[in-house]
């Protein structure tokens, strides 16, 4: 190589001056060479093609995924409020039986009232509900969205005014410190046409035997609800009143617990829907239960459904980034 490149030196008035058959030949760039040095080029440019082409894959694939999941979940959301909210409502083990007629002759519920104030409210009774007060029905109860809150409503004053221990010697008589009217299911009632005092506890509608009495009582200790710490079996609010008024009607018509706790279940989610759907997305992600089959204690019960067991489970959700809002929202308690 020393002497070719000595040659390669030589000036070019000297080189013109030589015969042409010894006039120095210009070495060739060895072939091998050349490729080597364009095989690292084109090696170069297939791995980065090849990364950016696998990143870009990679890219769609994660992606793509990340869809999959986004609508798998919103599915699985989906398929959750239809079980916590069935379209088609949930049907209680009891009929109304004779209740309308009569709360509405005990002076409990003022019919024109009643039907003024959902008029007002922009949800006119239909001809079904306005058959259940003025003439009863033998129909079972069945409650879905569109008539939770006329039950709400028709068993507050059911739940106030019927004839049961719960009310004369439980916690609420016993708080009450002379006057029951200091509570929102008791003085929150304005529907009737006697004070409340004449109201409360007064008239037998439905009378339970010792065994349903105390089944009454089992059951209600049982359930709570999410605006206080109190179970059934201290009715302060409304939802209270109305839930004990339900499962007096219910043991009267001989259900049983597990009948009962079920429906009281559905009963909680109608009334609260948010605070039902987060607890069952609560079960869902961290015990991996759907509401359909959970135990009724578990759902309605102290730990998760208490206003402070709920505070507790919307917390954990808030958290984790897990709040899904439920259709429709809750209904106000009155406490």
């Amino acid at each position: 190589m020393t002497m070719e490149t000595s040659n390669l030196n030589m000036d070019k008035n000297t080189e013109d001056k030589l015969p042409e058959q010894v006039k120095p030949t210009r070495p060739r760039r060895r072939f091998s060479i050349n490729l080597q040095k364009y095989w690292l080029i084109i090696t170069l440019i297939t791995f980065l093609a090849g990364s950016f082409g696998g990143f870009g894959l990679g890219r769609y694939s994660v992606h793509h995924e990340m869809e999959v999941a986004e609508q798998n979940q919103s599915q699985d959301i989906a398929a959750l409020a239809v079980e916590v909210i069935p379209p088609d409502g949930y049907q209680l083990p009891a009929k109304f039986g004779n209740i309308g007629p009569e709360l509405i002759a005990a002076g409990v519920i003022d019919y024109t009232a009643i039907v003024n104030l959902y008029e007002k409210n922009g949800q006119p009774l239909t001809e079904e509900q306005l058959a259940i007060l003025s003439q009863g029905s033998d129909q079972p109860i069945i409650i879905n969205s569109q008539n939770a809150y006329f039950l709400l409503n028709l068993f507050w004053a059911f739940g106030l005014a019927n004839a049961n221990p719960i009310l004369t010697e439980g916690p609420i008589s016993q708080q009450g410190q002379g006057d029951v009217t200091r509570f929102a299911s008791t003085g929150g009632w304005g529907l009737g046409t006697k004070p409340i005092n004449e109201l409360f506890a007064s008239t037998a509608i439905v009378t339970l035997k010792v065994d349903q009495q105390a089944l009454v009582e089992k059951v209600a200790a049982l359930i709570y609800r999410p605006c206080c710490d109190n179970p059934t079996l201290f009715p302060d609010c409304n939802h209270g009143m109305a839930m004990l008024g339900l499962l007096e009607l219910m043991a009267a018509q001989d259900a049983n617990e597990d009948e009962m706790l079920e429906a009281a279940k559905y009963i909680n989610a109608f009334w609260y829907p948010q605070q039902a759907y987060e607890t069952a997305l609560y079960l869902k992600y961290t015990q991996d239960i759907n509401f359909s089959s959970a135990k009724p204690q578990s759902v309605i019960g102290k730990q998760l459904f208490s206003g402070s067991g709920f505070a507790t489970v919307h917390q954990w959700l808030q958290s984790n980034g897990k709040l899904e809002q439920a259709p429709g929202g809750a209904n106000g308690c009155s406490n």
